[in-house]
Formats: structure tokens, C-alpha cells, sequence
């Protein structure tokens, strides 16, 4: 009940879209049928850049008609301009009025003229200055007040490479890259689907980035659509320059240290979350894709899961949950272990851990500290650095700054071996990079002031505050909790492909089928059958 309250609060908050469009149209300034007027408007409102190009021409049909054009140097393709606009008006058959028909000017030039492949009739400056600036060319006519704008986007963006944030051994090698189109035909190809819809919108009142939200009509369900689309109307923002912009806007719990909208630049991954029912949200300027309703449980599975036999698979993605566990109990375990829990220790490995710490002036607690932020510098250091001086303060760092910090008495032995294996293990689950470097200094404040108690009572109140979150609607801790046992072939372990034979109900709550019963295939050839 308190769920569908609070979607029908989300509901009444949203301004009426149509009154909306209604006000803005009224305040839009209209075109004139004077040439020379509209010029000297754009002018005004453009300024003085110099990338703004116009062309000025004349034109004749029956009698002589001037023409300009204007452009954004640097987001056009002029070729195509020439060719398909400028030298169609210019060439001579446009006066043989035999081969014209008897229509305004604006028509002949629209529909017998012009060999572009999408024009749009215009009829306001605001709308026409904000075509220009995405990379558009409009055209006016004199004596007409409508202006023709024509798809002429021809900048420079980087090639389909494969991402360096999610790489993979088996398994497509595309990623996303900065332009909008392209990363939308990606998903495409992948789907072939009639069904998979595309919405354009513009977000940002001085970027106006534009966005694409996607998704297939009949798996995904219509609420969380709509959902995702009046909370990306409610955006009332200046900039937005990245898809991390909107999920601060839009995501469910902007407090929570666990996200809850999740992100990739892998074609293939946002294709299959598309598939199993998911919005998947594109943005101009980015190659990261934001995917909703996003689980926890999604953080722990790579595509690579999915295209390797399931015994290996479903082995590395217990590592990963063991990864996750050592990551952010590791430095607290030790704390509480040498501050309170002596007895657990055995023996000889207890003297060792004395004899270590004996020299340190630190407490251990100090101690965990002072090496997790010298991790947490050294790692930031390595990604903003350019690439190879990254990969040698990495050496740098873990070998000198480390060593020298051993023999100088400030840290000891196995605090170093501890942060190290803390550090590898959050490697295997970047996807929660954020969420584990805080998760890990709560569990050591509470195990230097409570011991092992402290480390069970922070464990609690991290599953409980996770149990209380919700993406979209979606438990965030699906399949677990709520527990959801058919979803569990697919969740800590992943059984074979056959048996996944229905999408995530956690998703949609839809119990749709997405395949037969197809059942493991038997040999049917007898021994020699199959020899040449």
C-alpha cells in the first residue's frame, strides 16, 4: 500500500505534459514571410560566433526567390549540404516550369527539389535555432514563413571499440561510444524486434541533451515505463552532460550508498537486461546506458556468465560473493581480532602478529585506516593519471611506499598483506566500488569500538537497509528477499540456459515465458556413424 501511495504521489506531482507543450508553443516567436527579417532574428539570438555559417543565394521558379541556409560548422557534414541542398536549388531544370507543378515555392522545393533524406517544416525560431544547434541545416525561402530543416549531422566521434571498463575473454568486443544514433543501432542489431521501442526527449534547458529511452512493448512492463518517463519529464535542470546526471535525478534512493539504477557500455548486456523487461535509458554525449529496475544480484553477473558452461560459471560467481564478503569484512575482522578476540587466535600466529605490531606507534585501528586511505589515494591516483604513469605509480605504490612503510616501523607486516588482499578482492567486484570503500570504513569504526559484536550489528543494518530499498518498484534484494526460488537457478549460481525458461518475475512481475522446455540433446549418431 505504501508503494502504490507513493507512486500516485509521483503521479498528481507531474505537470500536465499537453498544458506544458501548450504553454511553451505560446511563448515561441513565429517566422516572417520577410527573408531579410528572419536573417536578422537568427543573427540577434545566435550572436556573434563565428562556427554559425550562412549561405545567402538566389533561386528562380516563375520569378526570382532569395535563399539562405544556416549551419553549425564542426556538427555538419558539408559535402552533403552541397550536394543534396545547395546544388539541387542551383541547378538549371529548377526554372523549366513544364516539368514544375503549379505550387508555392516551399512545396516544390520540399517535394520535387531537394534529394535529402528527412526535412521538417519549421515554423518558429526558437525551434529552428535549437535544430541548427544539434546539427541540423534550415533552410528559408522568401516569402514563406515556414523554414525547412534538414538532417546533416556529420561530426567527428569515436570509432565501436571495446570498453575498458568491462572486459571480457569470451563474448562481443562492441562497446558504446559517445553518439547517441549509433549506441541505439547497436541495441538494434542485437534485437530484431519490431516491438522495441525508442523515445526521443530532450532533458536540459541550456545543453537540451537529447534522450532515448528504450524498451520492447509486451515484456517490459507499462507502470515502470511510465514510471521511467515522468520521472525523466520531472528533470528541471540547466546541464545535463552524462547519464550519471539523470540517475542522481531519478533513482529511488539518492541517500543509499547501494545504487539503484544500474549502467554499462556493453551492447550486449543492456540487450539482455531489454529482453528480460528492463528500461534501458541512452544519452547523448555518453557510452554509459542506464538500465531500470536494477538488483543487487545484477552487480554479482557479467555477460561472460552467460556464454561460458555452467559449472565454471556459476564457480566464478561464488568467488565473486566470497570476493564481496572479503573486501569489506577483511580490515574489520583484523581490528576486532587483535583489539578484543586474542583467543581466537592460535598461538603461534598470534606471537607473530605481536612481534609485528610490537614496533608500530599506531593502534591497529589507526593503523587499518592510515593503509585503506593510502589504497584509496594510490587507486584514484592510478585512474587519473594518464595510462602508463597510472601503471607505474601502481608498481610504485605497492612496492616501494609499502616495503619502506614496513621498515620504517609504521605499519606492520600483516596490516600490508591485509590491505592487499582487501584490494584485490574489491578489483572482482567493481560495479560496487563505491558502495564497498564506505561499507568498509562502517565495519571498522564499529569493529575498533565493539569487536566482532560491531561487525555482526553493521552486517545487520546493512541487509536491513538493503531489504528496504527498492528500484522502480523492484525489491532490491530479489530473489533473496523476497525469496522467489524459480529466480534462483539464475542468481548465486547460474544453471543451464535450458532451464531458464522464464524471465525475472522480480522485474516485471510477469510470469512470461521466454523459451520452451528445451531439454538437454542426447547423441543420436552410433560409434563410426559420424567418420569420414
Amino acid at each position: 500500500m505504501l508503494n502504490k501511495f507513493r507512486f500516485s504521489k509521483r503521479v498528481q506531482s507531474i505537470k500536465n505534459p499537453s498544458l506544458q507543450a501548450k504553454e511553451t508553443a505560446q511563448n515561441k516567436t513565429e517566422l516572417t514571410t520577410v527573408l531579410d527579417e528572419n536573417l536578422t532574428q537568427l543573427k540577434s539570438i545566435l550572436g556573434k560566433s563565428d562556427d554559425v555559417k550562412y549561405r545567402e543565394f538566389e533561386v528562380y521558379y516563375k520569378q526570382s526567390f532569395k535563399v539562405f541556409i544556416c549551419f553549425l560548422d564542426g556538427l555538419v557534414n558539408e559535402d552533403y549540404i552541397n550536394l543534396h541542398l545547395i546544388k539541387p536549388l542551383m541547378e538549371p531544370n529548377f526554372i523549366n516550369e513544364t516539368y514544375l507543378p503549379s505550387e508555392d515555392i516551399l512545396s516544390v522545393v520540399k517535394k520535387r527539389i531537394l534529394s535529402a533524406s528527412s526535412l521538417q517544416e519549421v515554423q518558429t525560431i526558437d525551434d529552428v535555432i535549437e535544430r541548427i544547434l544539434s546539427g541540423e541545416t534550415a533552410i528559408f525561402i522568401d516569402g514563406s514563413a515556414t523554414a525547412l530543416t534538414a538532417s546533416t549531422h556529420g561530426f567527428e566521434a569515436r570509432n565501436v571499440e571495446q570498453p575498458d571498463t568491462e572486459s571480457n575473454v569470451r563474448g562481443s568486443r562492441e562497446g558504446f561510444n559517445e553518439v547517441l544514433k549509433v549506441n541505439t543501432s547497436l541495441i538494434r542489431r542485437k534485437i530484431n524486434n519490431p516491438n522495441l521501442v525508442m523515445e526521443n526527449m530532450k532533458i536540459g534547458k541550456q545543453t537540451k541533451t537529447n534522450i532515448r529511452i528504450g524498451y520492447i512493448e509486451g515484456i517490459a512492463d507499462a507502470k515502470i515505463v511510465d514510471e521511467v518517463k515522468q520521472r525523466l519529464q520531472r528533470i528541471e535542470t540547466e546541464t545535463i552532460l552524462e547519464s550519471g546526471y539523470i540517475e542522481q535525478f531519478i533513482e529511488d534512493h539518492p541517500y543509499s550508498i547501494f545504487p539503484t539504477v544500474g549502467n554499462s557500455e556493453k551492447p550486449d548486456k543492456v540487450a539482455a537486461k531489454i529482453l528480460e523487461g528492463r528500461v534501458a535509458i541512452f544519452c547523448d554525449g555518453t557510452p554509459f546506458v542506464l538500465t531500470v529496475p536494477h538488483l543487487f544480484i545484477e552487480t554479482l553477473q557479467v555477460g561472460e556468465d552467460y556464454y561460458s558452461r555452467p559449472y565454471m560459471a556459476s564457480f566464478i560467481r561464488l568467488l565473486r560473493v566470497f570476493a564481496l564478503f572479503v573486501t569489506i569484512v577483511t580490515p574489520a575482522l583484523f581490528v576486532a581480532v587483535s583489539t578484543f578476540h586474542q583467543e581466537m587466535v592460535p598461538t603461534l600466529l598470534l606471537i607473530t602478529m605481536a612481534a609485528a605490531e610490537e614496533k608500530v606507534p599506531f593502534p591497529v585501528f589507526i593503523e587499518a585506516m592510515l593503509m585503506i586511505i593510502a589504497f584509496e589515494l594510490l587507486r584514484e591516483a592510478g585512474v587519473r593519471m594518464p595510462r602508463p604513469v597510472g601503471s607505474a605509480i601502481s608498481i610504485v605504490g605497492a612496492l616501494v611506499i609499502g616495503e619502506a612503510a614496513v621498515s620504517a616501523g609504521l605499519v606492520s607486516a600483516p596490516m600490508v598483506i591485509v590491505v592487499a588482499l582487501t584490494a584485490i578482492t574489491g578489483f572482482i567486484v567493481s560495479a560496487l566500488t563505491d558502495a564497498v570503500s564506505l561499507a568498509r570504513f562502517f565495519l571498522l569504526f564499529l569493529a575498533a569500538a565493539f569487536g566482532f559484536y560491531g561487525i555482526m550489528m553493521g552486517i545487520l543494518i546493512l541487509l536491513g537497509h538493503m531489504c528496504s530499498l527498492r528500484s522502480f518498484g523492484a525489491p532490491y534484494l530479489a530473489p533473496m528477499a523476497p525469496i522467489i526460488m524459480r529466480e534462483w537457478k539464475d542468481a548465486l549460481v547460474r544453471m543451464p540456459l535450458w532451464t531458464l525458461q522464464s524471465r525475472p518475475q522480480s522485474v516485471s512481475w510477469k510470469k512470461s515465458k521466454r523459451q520452451g522446455q528445451n531439454a538437454p540433446q542426447h547423441p543420436t549418431l552410433k560409434e563410426g556413424e559420424g567418420q569420414s
